[in-house]
């Protein structure tokens, strides 16, 4: 099990000492309740936001910039990669478009974050 963590729900940055079972930790050095949240969440079910860069034709830019529009489950985070990877828009595209839908049965689609 981690025994430490650094807890980034917040600006403070608190650093954490775990002890106890994923499922019931014992958290110490939190400043706020968010820290234990945090710790329950990230020993039972880690999770992480994609950001990256899909190729992009018929503009002046090769690349545009998408992400995950939530957190996905860590799991899938170099599988969610290789989906990116494969993928090319034409441009012109808006922020928010959908380029990825429902990754992995997650409920959690790719977007493009910048006007293209």
């Amino acid at each position: 099990m981690i025994n430490e963590l650094i807890c980034i729900t917040c600006p403070m940055g608190c650093r954490l000492s775990i002890s106890g079972t994923p499922e019931e930790p014992v958290v110490e050095g939190n400043k706020c309740k968010r820290g234990i949240a945090y710790v329950k969440d990230e020993l039972t079910n880690p999770t992480r936001m994609i950001c990256s860069t899909v190729k992009i034709s018929g503009g002046i830019h090769k690349v545009v910039p998408v992400k995950t529009a939530q957190a996905i489950p860590e799991k899938y985070k170099f599988e969610v990669m290789k989906l990116i990877n494969g993928i090319e828009v034409h441009s012109p595209v808006v922020m928010g478009d959908v380029i990825l839908e429902n990754v992995f049965d997650t409920g959690v689609n790719v977007v493009v974050t910048r006007n293209m």
